[in-house]
């Protein structure tokens, strides 16, 4: 659609109008939406004003904070679609206790896990360990990943000079590459906090680099002893992989993650975060069964409910 950034509600405003025109231009019997971005909210309006149904592929998630932008998305989203498809038992029951009728909701599993399932013996064919001085004659280094995109880590420089402080002090027992987002990488410069990373491989500890694309990372972080990240999807990528995965937010759509994965809900608190990283290190977590459903056939089970109920 060629929109690019802007505001919530110039981004989201932008998408409706020109998604709209597809619509006439298509007339489609369906609309599926994923997740909880503007596109996602958008892509709904625009459909449900034109009676178009509509169906949300995971629906149900609630951090319960309404201060974040998703969390608004992903409520209006699900009150408006037509079927809802969800990942987990937690999400089906949220959607229960907002109302929504028993048999619109449908409980298909996670398809971000149907793509890591299909991609992950691909993704070992990546040369970004090579690249990055990670992988020499098949031995590997230890390191760690982090992401960081969230308004509320990024965008407050008390928040994002805290984290970076915190993090220098991890990368002095593990390195740290962190595949940056260009409006991150914006807000870093802003604020004036390029000494505190490595843009370039002189200092290593924290080595900040392009956005990778989906083999690079999901090669990168699989070999990773733990994660640091704010977002959503890579709790669960985690949890599949097995990797320790420490969010740096103090709550989550996605509690599946923790109790039944590999996700620690570690905030921004130094002590917190330094005490978890020691330990997982240490003592490494225990092994779980993933969550049920999480098995690479979502997808499957969605075409079967779409295909008779259209």
């Amino acid at each position: 659609l060629r929109v690019g950034s802007g505001t919530q509600a110039e981004q989201t405003g932008k998408i409706m109008i020109k998604f709209e025109k597809v619509c006439f231009r298509e007339k489609p019997d369906l609309v599926i939406v994923v997740g909880d971005i503007n596109s996602t909210i958008a892509g709904s309006l625009a459909a449900v004003k034109l009676n178009i149904p509509l169906a949300h592929i995971e629906a149900g998630l609630r951090s319960f904070d309404r201060t974040m932008p998703e969390e608004i998305n992903r409520i209006l989203t699900d009150q408006i679609s037509d079927y809802l498809f969800t990942t987990c038992e937690d999400a089906n029951m949220n959607l229960r206790r907002e109302g929504i009728p028993e048999n619109k909701i449908f409980f298909v599993g996670n398809v971000m896990i149907d793509t890591l399932l299909s991609q992950i013996e691909i993704a070992k064919n990546s040369n970004i360990m090579e690249k990055l001085g990670l992988k020499k004659n098949n031995n590997v280094k230890k390191y760690a990943v982090l992401t960081l995109h969230r308004p509320s880590n990024v965008d407050n420089l008390v928040v994002l000079k805290g984290i970076f402080d915190i993090l220098n002090n991890i990368s002095q027992i593990v390195p740290i590459i962190f595949p940056a987002h260009p409006r991150t990488i914006k807000q870093i410069k802003k604020f004036k906090l390029e000494e505190m990373i490595s843009l370039d491989k002189a200092n290593q500890n924290i080595l900040a680099i392009p956005p990778l694309g989906y083999l690079d990372f999901l090669c990168l972080m699989s070999n990773a002893v733990l994660v640091l990240t704010d977002s959503g999807g890579i709790q669960e990528e985690t949890t599949i992989l097995g990797i320790p995965c420490l969010t740096l937010r103090n709550n989550t759509e996605r509690p599946i993650t923790v109790k039944e994965g590999t996700n620690i809900l570690v905030g921004n608190n130094p002590d917190k975060i330094i005490k978890v990283i020691h330990s997982v290190l240490k003592n490494g977590i225990p092994i779980k069964k993933a969550p049920r459903h999480w098995d690479g056939k979502a997808s499957e089970r969605i075409f079967k409910v779409l295909k008779t109920l259209l």
